[in-house]
């Protein structure tokens, strides 16, 4: 247990000897932001931390290969969502629940969904193997300036008998991007919408998932685990894959085949498309850019379904204190300061994300910037991908499968769920599942 690891500190931060403690985490905008708080910490505690960053492409198996081996390169990991499960039955990170509970820390502070998704294994269960970190959900960014245009207003609204607005629905989405797909805006070609396709990590299936929630599909029989068949390629599950597919076909830039987070920055920042599906991390990088910030741009939740249903795909992190770090109680210090309200708020202000509720239900939270509002609701609507132990056969077998239809024009949708509820049927029987 970890009560045996760690002796926190008292009041003065003061260590009798001070520690190197290195942070693993991706490399992205707001792993600089962390650099910065951390300061914060090396001045109050003594210690001094190292950062170990990997591009997100790279991310899962450099770190999930340094968890597997039991390197001791990383004393604190914030990893993906999906690992909780493996890293606690692979006895990778440190149950944290005495930690908290000596510490005050409570999970009912957090919002509810990063609970869930970032710190619980098994999920709906009291086992902490995180401390949500980095709050963060798919979401829309629009061309607010275009949206805006007298002439354009006029035209969308003769063609589609509605005023351009943020959509409501995905259908509405989708009109909105098939009526800027190849237009002439200041005299420059641009496009509808930059959506995820990549291949070889997670990209098409956060994507894909981010649309078949608010269709209807779920992940197996909400009264039976591990059924599958019925729920993973229902007949609403297959219309909403032929709904991603239908909006690649008609309204993504060119060579748009391969797409990720960097690629839909690009193509937004750009001017290439009119709206972009992204995780909200990248919203403070939009707003100050020189091209496309401050007013030219808008932010909207994910839409909602034919029936209504609205859900977005989850993305964010928690931080972890790993098994093999023979610095566990440094780390563990790390954590308690990492979750002070005025930490967090300090976070919130240099472009993290917050999963604290006393930040995101501040009432100034909401007006803090352009996109707080969108993210609040944004977070409120969220679900996530397995995170089981074989959370990464599932995924391999997600992104063959969307990337050969919606991409390589491959079969039908409903061969590509049928394909899919069988390989995950598959790892879920060689676990011993069924």
């Amino acid at each position: 247990m970890v009560g045996a690891y760690f002796a926190i500190a008292g009041a003065s931060g003061t260590h009798a000897s001070a520690a190197e403690l290195t942070l693993c985490w991706a490399a992205w905008d707001p792993a600089n932001a962390l650099v910065e708080l951390s300061k914060d910490f090396e001045a109050k505690s003594g210690n001094t931390m190292k950062f170990e960053f990997v591009p997100w492409p790279n991310f899962a198996d450099r770190m999930l290969n340094e968890l597997n081996s039991g390197g001791k390169l990383c004393d604190l990991m914030i990893g993906d969502s999906q690992w909780i499960g493996g890293a606690a039955e692979n006895g990778q990170y440190i149950k944290l629940n005495d930690f908290f509970d000596k510490e005050g820390i409570k999970m009912d502070d957090f919002i509810p969904a990063t609970v869930i998704g970032y710190a619980e294994w098994p999920k709906n269960s009291p086992n902490y193997w995180a401390l949500p970190a980095f709050g963060d959900v798919v979401g829309w960014t629009y061309r607010k300036d275009w949206f805006s245009r007298p002439e354009l207003q006029a035209e969308f609204k003769q063609k589609y008998g509605r005023d351009l607005a943020v959509p409501k629905t995905f259908a509405e989405l989708k009109d909105i991007a098939e009526f800027f797909q190849k237009r002439q805006v200041d005299g420059k070609t641009v496009y509808g919408a930059a959506i995820y396709t990549e291949r070889g990590s997670e990209g098409i299936t956060m994507g894909v998932m981010d649309v078949l929630y608010s269709y209807g599909f779920e992940y197996g029989n909400p009264k039976k685990a591990y059924e599958l068949d019925g729920f993973v390629n229902s007949a609403d599950a297959v219309k909403g894959l032929e709904f991603y597919k239908a909006l690649y076909d008609c309204c993504t830039p060119p060579g748009h085949s391969d797409a990720y987070m960097s690629e839909d920055i690009d193509a937004y920042k750009s001017g290439q498309v009119a709206l972009q599906m992204n995780f909200a991390f990248t919203w403070p990088g939009i707003h100050a850019d020189a091209n496309v910030g401050g007013d030219k741009s808008g932010y909207f939740p994910n839409p909602a379904g034919p029936t209504g249903v609205q859900f977005a795909q989850l993305g964010g992190q928690g931080i972890s204190v790993v098994a093999a770090s023979d610095k566990q109680k440094e780390a563990l210090d790390y954590i308690k300061w990492f979750a002070q309200p005025e930490i967090q708020k300090k976070w919130w202000a240099l472009g993290g994300y917050s999963a604290l509720r006393s930040v995101v239900e501040d009432p100034s939270f909401a007006t803090s910037q352009p996109y707080a509002q969108t993210f609040l609701d944004s977070m409120a609507i969220v679900k996530d991908f397995w995170a089981e132990p074989s959370y990464a056969s599932l995924l391999q077998a997600s992104q063959k499968r969307f990337h050969d239809y919606v991409v390589a024009n491959q079969g039908t949708a409903k061969d590509a769920l049928d394909g899919l509820s069988e390989d995950w049927k598959d790892i879920f029987e060689d676990e011993g599942k069924y």
